[in-house]
């Protein structure tokens, strides 16, 4: 009893002595068998993934009560590249090796109760591995909680500070403690993660609340034996999961899922002392990034002595893409990018020595040094331009370029300050405009990833601003202010302000075109400080006395701040009472576009403009054209998560005829960012004050008279004031302005001069044309890295998981050229217009866009992944000889006939599953997604597999086009949006020869035009014209068996034409030639035959060859009572196909109306199955606008439409088909303007 009794107290008091806080024994060593794998794929069966796996063990020894020695041994590396069930993990000899000479050398860590604090390791042990420990050790990073079951707490671990959810639960027989962590490590506080790229991209909040891209789950279990110590782990588990898609989630994903285990093999008491050589701190357990920008994701070569080979890969890239663009382009391009990363500053000097004086290698190594994104590139630029051995072209185009691609760091933003006193950069007005805009883009870029940004970036510009203004240099204004406009940066408001009229302090005249730049430089702004733009731009719109451009730019700036309800409705009273028509009809066509829009970042603006539109359309609603309009048309699909909008804006005032400003511009929509593609501005600030309110004698008809008025007044162009601008351009991509010019009048003083017949020797044109005489050639190529956005994170293994875009563009242009003209001009270009030129060409103009998505592991070492890789090719070679003669008016082409296959478009995609090492890169596995096809194995319900091809073909001129497609893709009908594009896809259309009836020696293009000498009216030229056609192929059908017989009937029918028919306006022939048959292909021809009170104009297509007789004739007729009238015929000598139009106007009376009538006696088959379909698609669309439909039977061959005016604003509108009747009652007009209005109070009394 006694015993039993001793052994209870002695196990109750070991209970007591058991700890479960995390510990390790500094005096015990600890071996553990630890295994990692990652693997990317979609998860669906029978479709590729790729992956990696790492095995090893794991020491863990005693240095001191809080340091310990990691020892690592065993290593296994392997590479997975297959379809499940299919493919194994293959090993990776060389690239184990390399990393186990690594991990062989022992790591020290800090540990206390259960937290990692740093760690060391040799100077020489790669980030890469160093971080391959932290995936280990992480496993040791748990806080243990004894006195909860359930918690949560921020902690730090590998992917950042982030918010860990735990759940104990206790073995009852064992005591051991099962631990399940659930990380949040989508929305850690401090996330181990890197962005690059995009960042003029605006973000999109509102739409990541219509779902997300990327989602990631992390959850750990562990499970901890009690000790006298305190806890110990045993054994732990840790899988993690991301789910990416370029959409939406919910439609479809690649799965990224990792996995680890670490297993206890066995405890042990620490024999003799631990020795480590020197180590250094590595940092915390926290993922470390180093030298992202230099590992590209979509490839992977040895980057040892990379100025060799970047050396040779340029002079193979020039020399294998001077007259088109060889296969391997984009690829060698994208190495050198990446090796020119590598390159010191000292050996980028060394190659431009070697390239410079070649200019097709020089021109390559411009091109390329734009990536390299670092101090050594500005060091470089720097060089150049203190050299001088740039020309202005070469260098606003560097530097742009380069800026562009530039990391946006404070100390690179400090060291590029240089460039704006530079005297080179002043030596040019377009360099100039390139530096200074250039800079204001990289402050912006710069305050995206420093918040809150120094005002002392932008202060450059912000003193420029100033001194132009005191000095009243305007040209320096516009671009002082445009470029503080690329910034941004909410400091420049109060130096903004100083330009603007009706809010600077001390008011200051300045012309319209610097005060609509003051208001444009706070569009960026306005997404930074919303509330400060919004009281400014509300103070100009509110003040009448305004321009009306001023407070229009206003008005649109006001509204990209996203203003709230209650701001919508102060403007929308206030535009109640607005005087300025033009503000007015802007401001409401402006929210009319708004209320209609689907964007998730107009959500709730869309919803106030809705209710801004009702209140203002009673008065705005139904202005024209005349006024000032914006014009807004956008998409979005939350299915895709993609969208686009478009805007269209267009400023007038009621002082000037022509439109003040015009600008376009579209945006992108896609997961989440919002980003602003091309945009296009215009200027006409002299043209606007030199055409004034009206056009003298301009009728408003577009016809050639109006043309001559407007020929008029664009002569007094003398009469424009010489400090402005004429008219003024501009352009911006993602948002920033990178171009702008201005032509003065004396721009057009030069050109005229240039281009004048008078000019000699000295002119340009003359240069060109010696050039031409001794045989010419010229060559461009441009690559453009347009796109390079990267998000990379870490994994609980280690590693990175990478998201990666890449979008580069290739543009190839060649010309040969030898011209021939006889006579020669020996003293002015006007001598050119009685010559003959013959010109013969050979070229080429090609255009290449790749375009890849990366999804996977992306390290030094190693690579694997899902890679989708597409490519867009545009080529086009011609070969012609060209022959003109002004006098003549004749212009001709001879093109030799089609030999080869030209593949003038293609569009080619797939996905890959992707394994690279760097141990042998040439050795690279890419794996299509899709499993081949098996003839023996029956797998078709999931597979989708079009293909099609599709010919034009003429065996006249030898020539066919072909347009083909084919694509595969699998569970296609799953109704998930990623499953649409995934898979292999090849679209092309190419130029193909074709077998000919006949032999053809080359294809003839000519164009004729004179005047019309022999006038008769359009019967009489129609009946002489089918007369003498028939005559000649009757004399050709009985001389049919002798070739001259033949030449004598055509001698005779021209020389009967030529008595006979009137001379063609116009004449355009497309033949296919011989030199010993007779020609074959079409005959254009157009007549003018103008009679007492209509004017008359024909077109005849005739079919030229033997034995053919198809024509094609129009007729069309203009009378004095406002009546147009055509008259179509086609089929043999016209006669077979029969259809003509009619409309007809009435304005003399006191219900005016216009009439349109199409009728026919025959058509082809085809087109009255397409007239049918029109018939029954129209009634539905018609009934959303508001028609009523009638049914009654028409003229069955018959279609006619009616609009008779009903009141001073309104119509009727009435169609009629053969079926029914479609109509709707008081349309309402548009409102025009007053000019629109006396101009049809005038033709109403010429009429009357």
């Amino acid at each position: 009893m006694r015993g039993v009794l001793l052994c209870c107290l002695v196990a109750l008091a070991a209970c007591q002595n058991l700890h479960y806080d995390l510990t390790l024994n500094p005096k015990k060593t600890y071996d553990y068998k630890y295994e990692g794998e990652v693997s990317f794929g979609l998860n669906e069966p029978n479709l590729a993934e790729s992956g990696v796996k790492i095995r090893c063990k794991a020491k863990i020894s005693g240095v001191s009560n809080q340091t310990f020695l990691l020892q690592i041994s065993d290593l296994e590396f392997a590479e997975y590249n297959g379809f499940r069930g299919k493919n194994d993990y293959n090993a990776s000899p060389k690239l184990t090796k390399r990393i186990a000479a690594e991990l062989a050398k022992p790591f020290m860590f800090e540990y206390t109760s259960g937290h990692i604090g740093d760690i060391h390791a040799s100077a020489d042990t790669s980030t890469t591995v160093i971080n391959i420990v932290r995936g280990i050790l992480n496993f040791f990073q748990v806080t243990v909680k004894t006195t909860q079951s359930i918690y949560e707490l921020e902690e730090y671990g590998i992917h950042g500070k982030c918010q860990s959810n735990y759940a104990i639960e206790e073995d009852e027989d064992t005591k051991v403690w099962n631990i399940t962590q659930v990380v949040d490590v989508t929305n850690c506080k401090e996330k181990a993660a890197i962005h690059k790229g995009m960042v003029t991209a605006v973000e999109d909040k509102l739409s990541k609340e219509r779902g997300e891209s990327v989602v990631s789950t992390m959850r750990y279990v562990y499970t901890v034996k009690p000790t006298a110590e305190g806890g110990l782990i045993t054994k732990a588990h840790g899988l993690e999961r991301q789910f990416f898609s370029p959409f939406n989630v919910k439609g479809g994903t690649f799965e990224m899922q990792a996995m680890k285990e670490l297993e206890l093999l066995g405890v042990s008491n620490t024999v003799g002392t631990i020795t480590s050589g020197p180590m250094e701190s590595k940092g915390n357990i926290v993922y470390k990034f180093t030298d992202v920008d230099v590992h590209f994701p979509i490839m992977m070569q040895n980057l040892d002595n990379p100025m060799p080979k970047a050396v040779e890969l340029i002079k193979h890239l020039a020399d294998d893409n001077l007259y088109s663009i060889a296969d391997t382009t984009t690829e060698d391009i994208m190495k050198v990018y990446q090796l020119m990363k590598v390159i010191p500053y000292e050996e980028l000097e060394l190659m431009w020595k070697q390239f410079s004086q070649n200019p097709e290698y020089r021109r390559w190594f411009l091109d390329l040094t734009f990536e390299i994104g670092d101090a050594k590139v500005l060091r470089f630029l720097e060089s150049r331009f203190q050299a001088r051995d740039l020309s202005p072209t070469e260098a606003w185009q560097t530097f742009l370029m380069t800026i562009e691609h530039l990391q946006a760091t404070p100390e690179l933003v400090e060291k590029a300050k240089a460039f704006l006193k530079m005297p080179f950069s002043k030596s040019n007005t377009y360099l100039w405009h390139t530096v200074v805009l250039s800079y204001g883009s990289l402050v912006y870029k710069h305050c995206a990833y420093y918040t809150p940004c120094p005002v002392t970036a932008v202060q450059p510009l912000l003193d420029m601003a100033t001194d132009a203004l005191r000095r009243g240099e305007k040209d320096e204004m516009v671009l002082a202010l445009k470029a503080l406009g690329n910034a941004g940066h909410p400091g420049s408001i109060k130096t903004i302000i100083r330009f603007l009229p009706g809010v600077a302090a001390t008011p200051v005249d300045l012309p319209l075109h610097v005060e609509s730049a003051a208001v444009q430089a706070m569009r960026l702004i306005a997404v930074r400080d919303p509330h400060t733009v919004q009281d400014i731009t509300m103070s100009l719109l509110l003040q009448n006395k305004l321009s009306a451009e001023i407070r229009m730019l206003a008005f649109m700036i006001l509204f990209d701040t996203k203003p709230s309800m209650a701001v919508v409705s102060t403007v929308t009273m206030h535009l109640l009472d607005e005087e300025d028509l033009h503000v007015g009809s802007f401001a409401y066509s402006y929210l009319q576009g708004l209320a209609r829009s689907w964007t998730p970042d107009n959500h709730f603006l869309s919803t106030a403009s809705s209710v801004a539109m009702k209140i203002l359309a009673p008065r705005f609603a139904r202005f024209s054209y005349n006024y000032s309009k914006a014009r807004h048309a956008d998409w979005f699909s939350d299915k895709f998560l993609v969208g686009a909008a478009s805007e269209f804006f267009m400023l007038k005032s009621a002082n000037h005829i022509l439109p003040t400003e015009i600008m376009a511009k579209g945006k992108f929509h896609i997961i989440g960012r919002i980003i602003q593609l091309m945009e296009l501005g215009i200027r006409v600030d002299g043209l606007k004050d030199l055409f004034g309110t009206s056009i003298p004698g301009f009728k408003g008809d577009f016809s050639f008279d109006d043309l001559k008025a407007v020929f008029r007044v664009l002569q007094n162009w003398e009469k424009m004031q010489d400090d402005e601008p004429v008219v003024s351009a501009y352009s911006r991509a993602t948002g920033q302005e990178w171009f702008y010019a201005d032509i003065t009048k004396e721009t057009i003083r030069n050109i005229i001069t240039a281009l004048s017949p008078a000019a000699g020797r000295s002119s340009l044109l003359w240069a060109v044309m010696e050039n031409l005489l001794g045989g010419a050639s010229w060559h461009f190529t441009r690559s453009f890295l347009i796109l390079e956005a990267r998000h990379a994170q870490a994994t609980s293994l280690g590693l990175p998981v990478e998201i990666s875009k890449y979008y580069n563009a290739l543009t190839a242009v060649a010309v040969k050229a030898k011209a021939t003209i006889s006579p020669q001009p020996t003293e002015q270009l006007a001598q050119l217009l009685s010559s003959e030129i013959s010109l013969e060409t050979e070229a080429f103009a090609g255009n290449t866009k790749d375009f890849w998505v990366f999804y996977g592991i992306n390290t030094d070492l190693f690579q694997c992944g899902s890679e989708f890789k597409s490519k867009v090719s545009t080529a086009v070679p011609w070969k012609f000889t060209a022959n003109i003669n002004v006098a003549e008016k004749r212009f001709e082409l001879d093109f030799p006939t089609c030999k080869g296959e030209i593949e003038l478009f293609s569009m080619r995609s797939d996905v890959n599953a992707v394994s690279r090492n760097i141990e042998e890169p040439d050795l690279a596995k890419a794996t299509p997604i899709m499993l081949t096809s098996d003839p023996t194995e029956s797998r078709t319900s999931n597979i989708w597999h079009p293909s099609s091809k599709l010919c034009a073909e003429s065996n006249s001129y030898g020539v066919g086009v072909c347009a083909e497609y084919e694509l595969k893709r699998e569970y296609y009908h799953d109704e998930y949006p990623l499953y649409y594009f995934l898979g292999y896809t090849d679209m092309a259309v190419k130029v193909v020869p074709v077998q000919t009836v006949k032999p053809v020696d080359k294809i003839h293009l000519e164009v004729t035009a004179g005047p019309s000498s022999h006038l008769m009216n359009a019967h009489q030229l129609l009946q002489n014209l089918r007369s003498l056609s028939k005559e000649a192929m009757e004399k050709m059908n009985m001389s049919s068996d002798s070739s001259s017989s033949q030449r004598k009937s055509q001698r005779d029918q021209n020389i009967r034409m030529d008595a006979a028919a009137p001379e063609a306006v116009f004449n355009f022939k497309v033949f296919a030639e011989s030199q010993n048959q007779k020609p074959e292909g079409y005959d254009v021809a157009v007549y003018y035959t103008p009679e007492a009170n209509a004017q008359n104009a024909q077109l005849i297509v005739s079919q030229v060859g033997a034995n053919t007789n198809w024509k094609l004739c129009l007729d069309t007729s203009l009378d004095a009572r406002v009546k147009a009238k055509t008259h179509v015929r086609w089929g043999a000598e016209c006669q077979t196909y029969d259809m003509s139009m009619l409309a007809a106007a009435e304005l003399n009376t006191t219900k005016p109306k216009v009439e349109v009538k199409a009728q026919w006696t025959k058509l082809p088959e085809y087109m009255e199955e397409i007239s049918r379909r029109i018939e029954r698609y129209i009634p539905g669309m018609a009934f959303l606008y508001g028609f009523y439909r009638e049914n009654e039977e028409n003229n069955k061959q018959e279609v006619s439409a009616s609009i008779v005016v009903a009141s001073k604003d309104s119509c009727n509108v009435k169609v009629e088909f053969p079926e029914y009747t479609m109509y709707r009652e008081a349309v309402h007009f548009p409102r025009p303007s007053v000019q629109f209005q006396e101009y049809l109070k005038n033709i109403t009394s010429s009429v009357s």
